[in-house]
């Protein structure tokens, strides 16, 4: 759709309510910036969970591998002191997921949602929607405010 025909500005969910000022703005999108490595961090624990979870499933192949090649006693050692074993004092890396989420990750979103419905109706993305807005070319095809 050609923007001369359409909308030629952002969508009312990212548009600044009255009275907000850019002051405020900016910390939304630094709060949001905030989550977002937040989000990169949880998802660089699950990839530690999942790396560490198949490097302990792989560990039974060498296990075996070492008992056909005439190594039960080296095949015993890593059974009893690597298989299964806990990476840190009492948990397996789900437990340390599931720590990170209930203990920072999901207050943090809820915190980050709470400050931006109390602000600005719950809009996300303002500070970006202005940055578009204000770096976008009006009229060039691929330079659309939406969708």
């Amino acid at each position: 759709m050609s923007e001369s025909r359409g909308p030629t500005g952002p969508d009312e969910e990212h548009v600044r309510p009255s009275g907000v000022d850019d002051t405020t703005v900016e910390a939304l999108g630094a709060l949001a910036e905030a989550l977002e490595g937040v989000e990169r961090a949880r998802g660089q624990l699950y990839g530690f969970h999942q790396l560490t979870g198949g490097a302990d499933l792989t560990l039974d192949r060498a296990v075996e591998l070492l008992r056909m090649g005439g190594h039960a006693d080296l095949a015993d050692l890593v059974e009893r002191e690597i298989l299964g074993r806990n990476v840190i004092p009492g948990c397996w890396t789900f437990q340390i997921v599931e720590a990170y989420d209930d203990t920072y990750y999901r207050p943090f979103v809820a915190v980050e949602e709470r400050v931006r419905r109390e602000l600005v109706g719950g809009r996300r993305h303002l500070y970006e929607a202005e940055m578009k807005e204000a770096r976008r070319m009006h009229g060039h095809p691929q330079h659309t405010a939406r969708p």
